[in-house]
């Protein structure tokens, strides 16, 4: 069973695929229907002959016996019909939630709901019905999620971004599409692309609500990943000097790592790129780089996009929407940590190589290994996809802005194999 997507305006739609599990449900359900008809045929028809004289004297009993027999047939039907909405939920995958819930909000109800194609069955995809596309974490997080989805059709959409975001962490990702106008940010202040690049940024054009810190010198004064120690000042600083000037043996130079690649560099891909200061430094060299991030403890996402840069607002719990081999580069640090999870992290690895095309590069940049054990583990499921390794650096750093405790530290590039 599976669904395709449909471009329809400005989304996405999913569709339920006609399949054999959906065929074996409705056989299931005549069949049921047959055996409920039958029984209530022989329930009405037989009766023991020395009882027929007896029952045709007491017509009052008689009609109780029905009574007693139409009941019961009403209690097969509404357990067999029961049982095959189970089943069928089942089958089908992606029916989790339960909006028969007294306390879901009545948006997501009417954005749950399926919707039948008017003119029946496609002939060429095979689809019957619209199917909305949520998370299927989400029933995990009902509460929440129907209190992101309670607003007012049309109106303005509360200031819940933080919300939305505490579902995305959960798991419950896509979220729902609503019926409700964001609120606007008046954008001034910016600068023309590539003059944007190492700008400062507007404090006034950033959300900073449900945020901890309200402007950037806050940021710049807090560690907020090991990757970002003061990324937000662009002007001055290490920031500036990133991706061009190395500091240890585990930081490489961009053009040397872009040197190693063949074929070119043209499109990448950043993992947890901080504000967005790899994707700058690609961008000079006229390479677009895409960034995932979220906006943890600070506003990245509205960042990168005042430098000029594609920010892309995903959780890594999240299978990456790009097609197979795509990119000719792919940069990641420290965020591709799966914490104590190495199924998580194993995970995302084969998604990383899906979207990594033959010959591309996977740029692993300063890795945070922890301790002996985990950076076995990690080389061993890096040797598992078979990339040649073309720089490979373990060292240790001093935490200069935490412990002040020496860490060990993996840098890589690698290039991805053709694989028949």
């Amino acid at each position: 069973m599976g669904s395709v997507s449909l471009k329809i305006g400005d989304g996405t739609a999913r569709f339920k695929r006609a399949s054999f599990c959906s065929s074996a449900v409705n056989i299931l359900m005549l069949f049921s229907v047959l055996t409920t008809n039958l029984f209530a045929l022989y329930a009405f028809t037989s009766s023991p002959k020395d009882h027929q004289t007896h029952l045709f004297h007491n017509p009052h009993k008689n009609i109780s016996l029905i009574s007693e027999h139409v009941s019961l047939i009403l209690r097969e039907i509404a357990a067999s019909q029961k049982k095959l909405a189970g089943m069928e939920k089942e089958l089908s995958g992606y029916e989790t939630m339960d909006i028969s819930r007294p306390n879901i909000a009545s948006e997501l109800k009417l954005f749950l709901q399926h919707h039948q194609l008017p003119l029946g069955k496609d002939s060429r995809t095979g689809i019957t019905e619209m199917v909305a596309s949520v998370g299927h974490s989400c029933e995990k997080s009902a509460d929440l999620l129907s209190q992101y989805m309670a607003y007012k059709v049309s109106g303005p959409c509360p200031g819940d971004w933080s919300l939305g975001q505490k579902l995305i962490l959960r798991g419950c990702e896509p979220l729902p599409r609503r019926r409700c106008f964001a609120k606007s940010v008046q954008k001034v202040g910016l600068y023309r692309f590539p003059v944007s690049l190492w700008k400062p940024v507007s404090e006034k054009i950033l959300t900073w609500s449900g945020l901890g810190c309200k402007n950037l010198e806050c940021l710049n004064r807090k560690k907020l990943s090991r990757d970002c120690v003061g990324c937000f000042n662009i002007t001055s600083g290490y920031e500036t000097q990133r991706f061009v000037k190395a500091r240890g043996k585990n930081d490489f130079i961009i053009d040397d790592v872009l040197a190693l690649a063949s074929g070119g560099i043209r499109i990448g891909f950043d993992i947890g790129g901080g504000s967005g200061t790899f994707a700058a430094r690609m961008a000079e060299r006229n390479v677009t780089v895409i960034t995932n991030t979220l906006n943890v403890d600070a506003p990245f996402s509205e960042f990168i996009a005042a430098r000029g840069l594609f920010p892309l607002y995903l959780s890594l719990d999240h299978r990456f929407p790009f097609y197979d081999n795509v990119f000719d580069l792919i940069h990641a640090s420290s965020g591709l940590d799966g914490g104590d999870k190495p199924e998580k992290l194993e995970f995302l690895m084969f998604d990383i190589d899906r979207i990594l095309r033959a010959g591309g590069l996977f740029w692993l940049d300063n890795f945070y290994c922890g301790d002996d054990e985990k950076k076995t583990a990690l080389t061993r499921l890096i040797e598992r996809f078979g990339y040649k390794k073309l720089k490979w650096v373990v060292g240790e750093k001093i935490d200069t802005a935490g412990s002040g405790k020496s860490e060990v530290y993996l840098s890589a590039v690698l290039q991805k194999p053709a694989r028949v």
